[in-house]
């Protein structure tokens, strides 16, 4: 008689890897730089064999839009559209090959999700500076100056009133990050890891005497991570706060502002109307474009320099930015310990 064959014990699903977790967790919260595989693909999309070719290609394509522009008679929009084409191929440059997508979806997402934490920054922000612009928008000068610049001159006018707010938002926005990571603690761990992977795997490490707050700071191309985590989410919430002054300042002047207003302001002899709005006009519509960029500007510089708007524009990403830094140092330590060496290979230097 055939023996009855054995039946195996089926073998215990291996512990969870807190590190892989982690990893999962970044690349899912726009921390794509903190995973050492993202990390050198970065630093390999940085090297002059992988930038040269595409900067070539950028600028045939950017100065082919330039000649196209002197074939339409629009030589004035020459440097906005060679400005705008460079930027274009730089951002695709940045998403494709240095892995920024995730890290720019998730900043949108973010600052788009938190919409309603925008009124109460926009009551106390919008009601000052209206006030002040106002008295602008009110004055033939300005009427004068951008209906007297061509449609070329004045979007670059925008792009550069732009590329100024982030100059100085780059400048400033390091000191948010060394904010955080030098007031990281056991308590702080604990807090920040709380919800996440690596919850349990923190307070294991800190109740075995390890201390994860020795690798808080933030280095390298994980800094630069968390900058423009924060950079994309103040952009968004200005370039927010900007359309709504635009919007303003159109209905505003479509109600206050005739044509014969407009016409005695701009010196011209008739404004080319549109047909949406009573008295809405193309000159209104550069002069509202104009002002609402510089609103754009002001608002970047309040939200750095002054403590009250300062308070209200980081508090949607504090508490992330609180969490990554968190997040991060119980991560090195894992890969650094004897523990995580057995669980993530040969350990590996922190990020550079």
């Amino acid at each position: 008689m055939a023996s009855l064959p054995t039946r195996k014990t089926p073998r215990p699903d291996p512990a969870p890897d807190p590190v892989k977790q982690a990893e999962r967790w970044f690349l899912s919260h726009g921390l794509t730089y903190f995973v050492p595989s993202v990390r050198a693909s970065v630093r390999e999309g940085l090297t002059p064999r992988r930038m040269l070719p595409t900067a070539l290609v950028v600028l045939v394509v950017a100065g082919a839009a330039g000649y196209g522009a002197v074939l339409l008679d629009q030589e004035s929009s020459i440097p906005a559209i060679i400005a705008s084409s460079v930027g274009i191929g730089a951002l695709s440059y940045a998403f494709t090959a240095l892995h920024a997508r995730g890290i720019v979806l998730w900043a949108l997402g973010r600052t788009f999700g938190s919409l309603k934490l925008l009124v109460p920054m926009a009551s106390r922000a919008l009601p000052l500076l209206l006030v002040f612009v106002t008295f602008l928008f009110i004055n033939a000068e300005v009427w004068q100056m951008t209906s007297a610049l061509a449609p070329g001159l004045l979007w670059l006018t925008v792009l550069l009133l732009l590329s100024l707010a982030v100059m100085f938002l780059i400048v400033r926005l390091p000191e948010e990050v060394d904010r955080v990571d030098d007031a990281v603690d056991a308590s702080f761990i604990l807090r920040a890891t709380r919800g996440t992977p690596l919850a349990a795997p923190a307070k294991a490490l800190i109740d075995a005497g390890a201390t994860p707050s020795s690798r808080a700071t933030v280095r390298g191309y994980d800094r630069w991570n968390l900058i423009l985590v924060l950079l994309v989410v103040q952009v968004g919430q200005v370039v927010l706060l900007a359309v709504a002054v635009f919007g303003f300042f159109l209905v505003f002047g479509a109600l206050v502002m005739t044509e014969g207003v407009q016409e005695s302001w701009t010196a011209q002899a008739g404004v080319d109307t549109l047909p949406f709005l009573p008295n809405a006009s193309v000159e209104l519509l550069k002069v509202s474009l104009f002002l609402a960029a510089f609103s754009g500007l002001y608002f970047t510089v309040s939200a750095v320099t002054d403590d009250t708007y300062r308070s209200q524009f980081f508090a949607s990403v504090t508490e992330e930015l609180e969490r990554a830094v968190g997040m991060r140092a119980v991560y090195l330590t894992l890969r650094d310990s004897s523990e995580g060496q057995g669980l993530a290979g040969p350990s590996r230097s922190p990020s550079t």
